[in-house]
């Protein structure tokens, strides 16, 4: 099985199961793990849903090539089904009832972040390694990430979701995408105690994991230690704006960190960087169900390929044929005009009958732990 169940007392523990694939999120996986969690919020007996990664990773993100492999065959709206149940799931996470607990011991990007983020505990260790690298693929950070990012301190989500930045365990619980940090070696420990908890109340779930958590010290050379050059370029109004920001700051105090900031950013889909930093400035204005709404009309657009078909090339280029070299359309930053961007915010024109996602009405709209902690 491709989601382990495992039911001890009143907890459920849910094990992605791909580790080959780094337990990459395929169509099967989303539908299971949206059964299941539909299932135990009805279900008076369950308290707490635990959800974790069979080997070195959580989720290293979506299973984009059969996507692709559809798009390519003119079939993009295969890829459509895909994003709608997933987004609906991240929904779901997000507005859950119980408390959700992801262990994050290892690998967490695109997808794999949409599946935990969302959850009211995220427990990160030494082991976790965080990302949203889209942009470096031809998409964006999509599965609720402008409505996450965009809340994470000063424009700290603006710089993640552009470059693709990795951040280890201590720094996703310093900017608050983990809300707690547990060493690997204890991971069982705590396991075995949040089996027993008889209540679906999340203040004794937090007491526990509050007894475990340790506050690890950020490494001299954390990207968190840049939040004032992070917050002065990445707070330009455009990525031409951003790029020459950080080009002056790199001309002052010449640094290699920023210089990588650069690279990434220049070595980036043109059409990704756009229609990524417009998502997230939006996503700080909305709640979580219209980040997702937007995010759909979004992803449509890039699949349908009408705009750019960079999501093609971007995965032909990392994923295939691996030479890291794609060839994007349009090129250059400049070239990416605003009234290109503004199509990928609009309803996806269709002979057939296109629908926007479609959400249904949820009793559990908590503010966001992430939100919270600011």
């Amino acid at each position: 099985s491709q989601v382990l169940v495992e039911e001890k007392s009143s907890v459920r523990i849910l094990t992605l199961n791909r580790p080959k694939q780094l337990n990459a999120l395929c169509f099967n996986m989303i539908s299971r793990l949206f059964q299941l969690f539909l299932a135990y919020e009805e279900d008076p007996s369950v308290k707490l849903v635990i959800l974790k990664g069979q080997g070195r990773a959580f989720c290293a993100g979506g299973d984009v090539p059969p996507v692709v492999n559809n798009m390519v065959q003119g079939k993009w709206r295969l890829g459509a089904d895909f994003f709608r149940d997933q987004y609906t799931l991240n929904y779901v996470m997000a507005t859950y009832s119980k408390a959700q607990v992801s262990i994050l011991n290892g690998i967490v990007m695109g997808a794999g972040a949409g599946a935990s983020i969302h959850g009211r505990f995220r427990i990160a260790t030494e082991n976790t390694v965080f990302a949203m690298p889209e942009t470096a693929l031809g998409l964006f950070p999509d599965v609720g990430a402008s409505y996450f990012l965009s809340r994470l301190p000063g424009f700290f989500g603006e710089y993640v979701g552009l470059t693709g930045a990795r951040l280890d365990g201590a720094e996703m619980l310093a900017c608050g995408l983990a809300t707690h940090f547990v060493p690997s070696s204890r991971l069982t420990a705590l396991e075995a105690d949040l089996c027993k908890v008889g209540t679906s109340d999340p203040s004794f779930v937090s007491t526990i994991l509050d007894a475990y958590t340790q506050h690890p010290h950020l490494k001299q050379k954390s990207l968190y230690h840049r939040l004032d050059v992070i917050d002065r370029c990445f707070s330009r109004r455009t990525v031409e704006e951003i790029i020459s920001a950080l080009e002056r700051e790199a001309t002052q105090e010449p640094d290699d960190w920023i210089l990588t900031t650069i690279r990434a950013l220049k070595k980036s889909s043109p059409s990704s960087l756009k229609i990524s930093l417009r998502s997230i400035r939006e996503g700080r204005l909305q709640g979580v169900g219209q980040c997702l709404i937007r995010e759909y009309k979004m992803v449509c657009h890039v699949m349908k390929g009408d705009l750019s078909k960079d999501l093609v090339e971007g995965c032909r280029a990392i994923l295939i044929d691996k030479d890291r070299n794609p060839k994007w359309n349009p090129k250059r930053l400049e070239d990416m005009k605003d009234n290109i961007v503004d199509q990928y915010f609009e309803r996806v024109e269709e002979e057939e009958r296109w629908e926007d996602l479609k959400l249904s009405p949820r009793n559990n709209l908590r503010a966001s732990k992430i939100a919270a902690k600011l």
